[in-house]
């Protein structure tokens, strides 16, 4: 009886060994099978890039050839129809409508004796005559002279030869009015002979003291000479010249 207790006892300890080896056998299938799904997973999400590929493009569509457009003939010209419209006529006037016109051409004229046409009724003019320069002038005067021929030359006035301002200078100032310290401007106009001396001297302006104005003159008389005068043809002439001399105390 003992006997049979130890056996059954020995059976339920292999049982019991038996049934936790397949519990672990299947625990760690388990567990494997776990971990390897796990790791298939994260291999995908980490080698796995989603790519978006852009679709193809359609292409174009190349435009239609261009129709041909059939060449069309112009018909051919026609003449547009000739319309007879009635045309408005212009009545002429019959003579007796027409108003009588003043004919000048009428009037009677007459040919006066110096060439001159005039009416028949107008009286003629004093008898005129033609003269060389072509004016008219009556029969009774005389033409009138023509005009001088232009000069060959330039007429030309006398000019001074050298400085005429040291004709006269403060050397040659009147004592007394020196003394009296009398100041002014003689003007004065001198006559040059054809040979270029001074024959004449004429006061044109007084300086307000006669002895001034006396060695004026007799200064230039004595010491202008000059390039006299020339006419149309050239030829010295005698003229006149003007000028001034200044009175001045020297300082």
């Amino acid at each position: 009886m003992a006997y049979a207790d130890q056996q059954m006892s020995n059976n339920r300890v292999i049982a019991l060994i038996l049934v936790a080896l397949i519990h672990i056998v299947l625990g760690y299938a388990l567990v494997t099978g776990l971990a390897y799904e796990a790791f298939q997973e994260a291999v995908e999400r980490v080698t796995t890039v989603d790519v978006d590929e852009p679709e193809p493009e359609e292409p174009e569509d190349e435009p239609p050839p261009p129709e041909e457009v059939p060449e069309t003939v112009p018909p051919p010209f026609v003449p547009p129809p000739q319309l007879n419209l009635p045309t408005e006529r212009t009545p002429t006037p019959s003579p007796s409508e027409i108003p009588p016109r003043s004919d000048v051409s009428r009037t009677p004229n007459k040919t006066c004796p110096d060439g001159s046409v005039v009416a028949a009724t107008a009286a003629c003019g004093p008898a005129t005559k033609r003269c060389p320069d072509g004016t008219v002038v009556p029969v009774a005067n005389a033409c009138p002279e023509p005009p001088p021929p232009p000069p060959k030359f330039q007429p030309k006035d006398p000019t001074p030869r050298g400085s005429p301002g040291n004709w006269a200078s403060t050397r040659d100032y009147p004592s007394r009015a020196l003394r009296e310290e009398r100041e002014g401007v003689t003007r004065f106009r001198v006559n040059v002979g054809a040979n270029g001396r001074v024959t004449n001297c004429t006061v044109t302006g007084s300086s307000g003291h006669s002895d001034l104005d006396q060695e004026t003159c007799k200064l230039v008389t004595r010491r202008g000479r000059f390039n006299p005068a020339t006419n149309g043809d050239g030829n010295d002439v005698a003229g006149t010249w003007s000028s001034a001399v200044r009175w001045q105390i020297p300082q």
